[in-house]
């Protein structure tokens, strides 16, 4: 059952800070290691996706480490002070993104396409729970200036979990020309009745 609290745990959050050098030395080391492999193997075809692949998974997943120290940031900042209200589209849009990162990495491991154009599909699902935040954080913005803050710190953390799943959508795209080859302005793709549409890839 999704959740619909919004608890705040210090203890876990300043758990993520320390991870900041690992997160950063092992995406180094991959991307030295497919570097390495580029240069002394020139591997063709599906070799070569594959390492293309892995440096561009090896940023994603970095990009996403930074919103998660950015949210555990943030909670430490709020400290035990309750938040505006009990929001259930946060702990909503959290479970989505982490599932869809956790799809998206699977379809990886498995060459699955159906899998990562589901990942695609999903996020359709967490823009419209990010919209959805803001226009009532926006709301009590307005009617109670005394709110700004704390509603200010409850923006920031759904703008970074939309984000994760923005980049768990580009790591299902990068699965897609993994195993197809297909590359255009973006993967991004829409399986319905075989029909495959295209959308362009967000990096900011």
């Amino acid at each position: 059952m999704p959740r619909t609290d919004f608890d705040i745990d210090l203890g876990s959050s300043a758990e993520v800070l320390p991870d900041d050098d690992i997160i950063v030395r092992k995406r180094f080391d991959l991307e030295e290691w497919c570097i390495d492999l580029i240069a002394t193997q020139r591997p063709l075809a599906g070799d070569l996706r594959i390492l293309i692949t892995t440096l561009h998974i090896s940023v994603e997943l970095g990009r996403i480490h930074d919103y998660a120290e950015g949210i555990a940031k943030i909670s430490i900042v709020m400290g035990d002070e309750p938040p505006l209200k009990s929001l259930a589209d946060i702990p909503r849009m959290a479970e989505k993104a982490t599932d869809m990162l956790r799809c998206s990495l699977d379809a990886l491991v498995n060459r699955d396409v159906v899998s990562a154009a589901a990942v695609c599909n999903d996020d359709d699902e967490v823009d419209a729970l990010y919209d959805q935040v803001c226009r009532e954080l926006l709301t009590y913005m307005m009617a109670d200036p005394g709110a700004i803050r704390r509603a200010t710190y409850l923006l920031w953390i759904a703008h970074d979990l939309e984000r994760i799943a923005d980049r768990a959508t580009n790591i299902a795209e990068c699965v897609t020309y993994m195993v197809t080859g297909k590359l255009s302005g973006a993967n991004r793709e829409t399986v319905t009745s075989g029909i495959v549409t295209h959308y362009p890839t967000r990096t900011d």
